[in-house]
């Protein structure tokens, strides 16, 4: 196959991935032709499949097969069934102290929640200080998966202390915004927040419960929120897919 490089595309890597010394991996060649075919084919779109696209490009289905999953750890591709098709844009998620639910709404999509639990139990001696809670001290654990119009795209694990929320089992409905709930039944407004985002490989637990294979890249944010009046409220911890996700926000100076 002939090696081709494609045009350089404001918001791509400079030279296109192309090293110095400009020998091009047989695999990067064909996934950049691929790519190409996706833009065709439209967001839905049915990819060929590897035998096919084999043929097409005159190599092996190994070298395929690695460009596919290149382009699946990307979010440029999606199982669908037996098959594999084109993925739609990635969710935009703003670092800000605005829901996911806003987050998703926002960008016309139907955001959700799946319960996994809502158990209370004694505040360890690590997770006090967060949620400004005495190490013992009733907290509720709220564990939920996330949905984009009922595709799983996340898990959320939220910690509060009882006391700031002693009817939660009762009366919060599960499938809606927790920041919701907190303003518009409990008056209570956040006020700040800190936040720590990495890139994490989800544990077999959370995998099968967001249903992604292990290997596929997350993005974990930790997040410790406080209240109008400056008292620490809640510890967070979210799990997005990398191939699904992408997180904004806008710097300004100090």
């Amino acid at each position: 196959m002939e090696e081709q490089t494609q045009p350089h595309r404001p918001g791509s890597p400079v030279r296109s991935g192309i090293p110095e010394h400009g020998r091009i991996p047989k695999y990067y060649v064909v996934k950049a032709r691929i790519a190409e075919l996706l833009d065709e084919l439209g967001e839905g779109g049915s990819l060929p499949t590897e035998r096919d696209l084999a043929e097409r490009y005159e190599v092996s289905r190994e070298t395929v097969r690695q460009a596919l999953r290149e382009l699946l750890l990307e979010g440029r591709l999606r199982r669908s069934g037996r098959g594999t098709v084109v993925a739609g844009p990635k969710l935009e998620q703003p670092l800000s102290l605005a829901s996911y639910t806003e987050g998703v709404r926002r960008q016309g999509r139907r955001p959700g929640r799946n319960l996994i639990g809502l158990e209370q139990f004694p505040c360890p001696p690590d997770v006090a200080p967060g949620i400004g809670a005495e190490p013992g001290e009733p907290i509720w654990h709220l564990e939920r998966v996330l949905l984009a119009d009922d595709e799983r795209v996340g898990l959320e694990s939220t910690y509060i202390r009882v006391a700031r929320a002693p009817r939660l089992d009762s009366d919060f409905q599960p499938d809606s915004s927790f920041y919701g709930y907190l303003r518009d039944s409990l008056g209570i407004s956040f006020g700040d927040a800190d936040e720590k985002l990495e890139t994490v490989l989800a544990t077999p637990r959370e995998a099968l419960l967001i249903g992604t294979p292990p290997a596929l890249p997350m993005l974990l944010i930790h997040r410790f929120s406080r209240d109008q009046d400056g008292r620490p409220l809640e510890r967070v911890r979210s799990l997005y897919r990398g191939d699904r996700f992408s997180f904004t926000t806008r710097l300004r100076p100090e």
